[in-house]
């Protein structure tokens, strides 16, 4: 695997785990919180000589590590279990140096990567507008030619940036704007005439982390200031990162809610109800920690699966980054606000980390593409699967879903089948019936589609960790035995909501379907059939988290 060897990078997670435990324990960060205050000095330590994280997503000739994606991931993840809104400061440096790492010079990555490398400059993405949100192609910022013997040698930026991470505090800036040839981007240090930044935004979370708009009035740079040389690769530039940075984004969801998560089950060891802890209640755990556990590990899977492949060089994967920041970010949500629940009312005041994790953790949701952009992202790439293979695409799926099950017949790859069988027809009965002409439709198919990818990939998972083959760098939290648990509960709830969404889609866009031909179709009875189990193994899993049976 591509990036750092496991020693390294776990050396890497241990030095992060201990730098935030020491500078930001919970009273200082729900301090920071009130007080709606950045700690830059803390990023700034972290990307300095003390810690260095930035060294992790440099490349070693620039003198950085040569982090992967897999490595980013991970201590993405790290960060965010500490503090979202440390996580997303610290972000914006990886999300700001990205243009130039794709698009940049051989001289221009040498200037400023080797910087970030060596000075530890803190990076702000400048790209998202006031009216523009994330239509990238709508930006009204413009770059204006300076012209001097007939050759460009500057150019003159105008326009105005909306909810920049880092844009108060950064010292430099990659500016998205449109130039004569199209979108561009341009590096901009801190200080230029016309560039300024408003006051840090008032935020509902993450409020560690310095938000603030941007305004450029006839702002001059060099036209050396213009990544790669060439006018109108702005878009194409941004595109290529997309896979990578929405699997960041998913591992702050992952973490944040699995932060949230271990906290909910170390509070019901010791909260006695009825005469005995929560933590033995039945109705208690698999309402509000089970089935949240199973959700983020399938959504770990997810990251995993795609940024291994990202590392092994099989381009930016922008419809599997997207599949893995849905669905790890709602359900981070999911799990911080079961945290909330399970707490009772102490989950409710801030003195219990819980409260802030949720707040925190709902901007996963909308920043680097809110989940609406996922849901559409995810529809039309996979719906043009579906139409090319004349409706295999799925159904070949499932076959290696069938396959893998004949292997490894504990990890509820069986139940992954039925769920890709279900989508297949239920994409088919849409394609027949025109049913994606309905926007609502489509956007939800998004969805039942993201659910199916995500029981493969954690069936996967849980039969390589049964065959050892998981990478050293993966998180072993579960053993083998406890992936399988935690991959046959996810399998029957991913191919029940394909087969019981999908039917109700399909019957509720129709005209006039009969519904007994829809179902059958589906095949909704053997999915409902596929339940069978579904109690003990919750059961099992319960037992696994608290301890009261082998982790396998």
């Amino acid at each position: 695997m591509a990036g750092l060897d496991a020693d390294t990078l776990e050396m890497a997670l241990a030095a992060v785990r201990e730098f935030t435990e020491k500078e930001l324990p919970d009273r200082r960060l729900l301090e920071l919180d009130a007080k709606d205050e950045a700690p830059i000095e803390v990023i700034r330590a972290m990307c300095g000589p003390e810690l260095g994280v930035q060294l992790l997503f440099i490349a070693e000739e620039y003198g950085g590590m040569g982090g992967g994606t897999f490595d980013v991931y991970r201590v993405c993840e790290q960060m965010a279990r500490i503090d979202l809104g440390l996580a997303t400061g610290v972000l914006a440096t990886f999300l700001g140096s990205d243009p130039i790492s794709v698009g940049g010079t051989d001289v221009q990555k040498k200037e400023w990567l080797s910087r970030i490398a060596e000075e530890g400059l803190l990076f702000a993405y400048g790209a998202t507008e006031p009216e523009a949100g994330s239509d990238l192609g709508a930006l009204k910022t413009i770059a204006v030619p300076v012209v001097e013997g007939g050759a460009p040698v500057g150019y003159r930026i105008s326009g105005a940036k909306q909810w920049i991470s880092n844009g108060g505090v950064a010292d430099a800036y990659t500016i998205l704007a449109n130039a004569p040839g199209g979108p561009s981007w341009f590096v901009l240090e801190r200080g230029l005439e016309g560039f300024t930044h408003g006051i840090p935004e008032d935020k509902h979370g993450i409020r560690a982390s310095n938000t603030a708009a941007l305004s450029l009035d006839e702002v001059r740079v060099d036209a050396d200031r213009l990544l790669g040389g060439v006018e109108g690769q702005g878009l194409l530039q941004a595109q290529q990162v997309f896979g990578y940075t929405r699997l960041m984004v998913a591992a702050f969801g992952l973490g944040a809610g699995w932060a949230a998560l271990d906290r909910a089950v170390a509070y019901s060891t010791q909260r006695i109800q009825a005469g005995g802890p929560l933590s033995e209640k039945q109705g208690y755990t698999h309402k509000l920690i089970v089935p949240h556990v199973c959700r983020l590990e399938a959504a770990r899977a997810c990251i995993e699966e795609t940024a291994e492949r990202i590392d092994a060089g099989e381009g930016s994967l922008n419809t599997e980054g997207a599949v893995a920041k849905y669905l790890a970010s709602e359900a981070g949500n999911a799990a911080a606000d079961a945290a909330i629940q399970a707490h009772g009312g102490y989950g409710y005041v801030k003195e219990y980390l819980v409260e802030k994790i949720r707040r925190d953790v709902r901007i996963t949701t909308i920043y680097e593409g809110t989940s609406e952009i996922m849901e559409m992202t995810i529809a039309r790439d996979r719906w043009q699967e579906h139409l090319k293979s004349r409706g295999a695409y799925y159904h070949d799926a499932a076959r290696e879903a069938e396959a893998l099950h004949r292997a490894h017949p504990k990890v509820g790859a069986d139940v992954a089948a039925l769920g890709f069988h279900a989508l297949a027809e239920t994409l088919e009965l849409a394609r027949a019936g025109r049913l994606t002409r309905s926007q609502h439709v489509l956007l939800r198919v998004g969805e039942l589609i993201t659910y199916a990818e995500a029981a493969g990939a954690l069936c996967r998972r849980a039969a390589r960790s049964a065959g050892g083959e998981l990478s050293d760098k993966a998180d072993h939290r579960f053993g083998p035995d406890a992936l399988a648990l935690v991959a046959r509960v996810f399998a029957r709830e991913a191919a029940l909501k394909v087969g019981m969404e999908g039917s109700r889609l399909v019957v509720g866009a129709s005209g006039d379907p009969d519904p007994r031909d829809v179902e059958g179709r589906i095949g909704l009875s053997a999915l409902v059939a596929a339940q069978a189990g579904l109690i003990e193994d919750r059961d099992r899993v319960a037992d696994v988290l608290y301890a009261r049976a082998p982790t396998g």
